[in-house]
């Protein structure tokens, strides 16, 4: 498995593929701790060492599960990212019923937005006890969207001091817009975006402000979402895709379907080509792509590892299907 340093940060090498966590919290459905624990067993023995979690995914379940999937792990060998700005608070008024975030687990903490200087240290110690590991490489603000000037003002200046005092290694943010991402890169001191949904093979918004920026910078910037929720998950999209977390609108589906088409004319699959995609960019350091079980991995690796003829490219463009 290759790996890229992040410019600013050599120190800081994420591989060409990363492992989305999200799936070890729960997401959509339950995963047991056996399933998710052979899941990073099959990714570390296929040399993934790029690791992403958050808070939020889980309500703190796949921070728990991360740490101890890797704890017994050699630690200068694996990077680990991590993010801020929700706070989880004990909520056992409401422990009885289930999170209404999209995660399968019991509602006993709720969410609390808040990215203060202090609210920032704090969520980073409660991740280092969740996880048991003795540092994490890489935070990142999560969903910053409505919060702008106190992510700017406050959160980005918190984690600078920590990355200057070495507590962490690289800074950024992660979000399912790229404009503010954009933004971030020319207004703070940050090193490595996430970009989740924004820049993929059915829709490149990046391409007009992130990318470019990230690259005049030296910002490494990480693809996420790269399926799109799921749209572009499979060789021929379903009738009940998932696009942005809900239910695809007719008109997408139509789209990814005509795209398929042009892909197996080229003899590769929907899948193959997303992932192939995204990864030509010479901002990109790393694609994370969500991953809840030894089959997934597999599948994912396999989809990494095919041949994507060049000419596909211009043939979607010329098909009015990609962007320039």
């Amino acid at each position: 498995m290759t790996s890229r340093a992040l410019p600013r940060r050599p120190a800081v090498h994420l591989t060409a593929l990363g492992f989305g966590a999200a799936q070890g919290g729960n997401l959509y459905r339950g995963t047991s701790d056996d399933e998710f624990a052979a899941a990073v067993d099959a990714a570390w023995a296929a040399g993934i060492r790029y690791f992403d979690t958050a808070p939020h995914y889980g309500l703190g379940l796949s921070e728990r599960r991360l740490g101890a999937a890797l704890r017994s792990r050699p630690r200068d060998e694996y990077v680990v990212s991590t993010k801020v700005g929700r706070l989880l608070v004990p909520s056992p008024e409401t422990a009885h019923e289930r999170d209404t975030d999209g995660f399968d687990v019991p509602a006993d903490h709720r969410r609390v937005w808040d990215f203060s200087r202090d609210g920032v240290r704090r969520s980073l110690e409660a991740s280092l006890e969740r996880t048991g590991l003795d540092r994490v490489d890489v935070v990142y603000l999560h969903d910053p969207d409505e919060h702008w000037e106190q992510a700017a003002t406050e959160a980005v200046p918190a984690l600078v001091r920590l990355r200057d005092e070495g507590v962490i290694g690289a800074i950024g943010a992660g979000m399912n817009q790229s404009a503010m991402l954009a933004r971030f890169v020319e207004e703070t001191d940050v090193d490595v975006m996430m970009c989740a949904g924004r820049y993929t093979l059915l829709e490149q918004g990046a391409l007009a402000d992130l990318l470019p920026a990230a690259q005049a910078r030296g910002v490494g910037v990480v693809v996420a979402g790269v399926y799109n929720s799921g749209l572009l998950a499979r060789d021929r999209p379903p009738a009940d895709a998932v696009y942005n977390y809900q239910q695809a609108p007719p008109e997408l589906i139509m789209r990814a379907r005509r795209i398929a088409d042009v892909c197996e004319a080229y003899g590769v699959t929907l899948p193959q080509a997303a992932l192939a995609y995204v990864r030509q960019h010479p901002a990109v350091v790393s694609t994370v792509v969500g991953l809840r079980d030894t089959a997934q991995v597999a599948e994912t690796l396999r989809r990494a590892e095919a041949d994507v003829p060049n000419e596909l490219w211009p043939a979607l463009r010329a098909a009015g299907l990609l962007g320039t």
